[in-house]
């Protein structure tokens, strides 16, 4: 077993995921990255983890896979021996935005596979192996990644908001169960992030940042919510479970 706390960090080749593996490992984390993209495609990227000077394993792993999820997490204790941090990160906005009157099954099926039953089965993995570490003296934390998108109603890709919802009780019902272990569970909704995944979309939350749908009238960026998983991280929090960081430039807040 290495003497650097592990992170298991899912969908960090870009993003948020990539933006949270280079906090933690300038933090002194070595860092596992599980992703579906190939390791040559992802390769800037991991390499500026690597550049912090801690150990980066990368994985080239299916979330909703019952084989990827059991490899990878038994070649992160090959190389690591253990895993402290679990930052469940990987997730997807549906191929093409449809009404959900014309929401097909199989677009539901892709969005609800990887963000919610893939999230929630890595989850429960490697929760097993975190109650074993505790018997070693670890302090092993779960933080899950949702979204705005768990309480506000998109109607053009109600899948994701399913999805997204879900992850919020999946927080509820690890920090509920492995509250016995000393394993805390936390869980970060991010708002209007600047990612590939909102570029599509730029213009109209340009709009309507401009517009103050926000009260911090700015996009958020994945070095912001890679900021609150090292709150979680950092053992300040450690007398609260099942707690939610909103990192939404105040859209939570719901103003008239």
């Amino acid at each position: 077993m290495i003497d650097n706390k592990v992170a298991l960090v899912t969908g960090a080749a870009r993003g948020i995921g990539h933006g949270i593996a280079m906090k933690l490992a300038s933090e002194g984390y070595a860092i596992a990255v599980m992703d579906v993209m190939d390791e040559a495609s992802a390769a800037e990227n991991i390499e500026k983890i690597r550049e912090h000077g801690n150990r980066v394993l990368y994985i080239r792993g299916d979330i909703t896979s019952e084989k990827s999820r059991q490899d990878t997490v038994d070649m992160i204790l090959k190389e690591f021996g253990r895993i402290d941090v679990l930052v469940n990160n990987a997730g997807v906005a549906p191929r093409e935005r449809k009404d959900i009157l014309e929401m097909s099954g199989e677009s539901f099926d892709f969005v609800m596979g990887i963000n919610l039953k893939g999230t929630f089965f890595l989850t429960q993995l490697v929760a097993n192996v975190m109650a074993g570490e505790v018997e070693k003296g670890l302090k092993p934390r779960i933080i899950n990644i949702s979204s705005i998108s768990a309480y506000t109603a998109s109607t053009a890709r109600g899948e994701y908001c399913i999805s997204k919802a879900g992850i919020s009780m999946v927080t509820k019902l690890f920090a509920d169960r492995l509250s016995e272990y000393g394993i805390n569970v936390y869980e970060i909704r991010p708002g209007i992030i600047l990612t590939d995944m909102t570029t599509a979309v730029k213009g109209k939350y340009d709009r309507l940042i401009s517009e103050g749908i926000t009260p911090v009238k700015r996009w958020g960026y994945p070095e912001d919510i890679a900021n609150a998983v090292s709150v979680f991280c950092s053992g300040k929090l450690d007398f609260s479970t099942g707690e939610v960081i909103n990192v939404d430039g105040g859209f939570h807040l719901r103003r008239l």
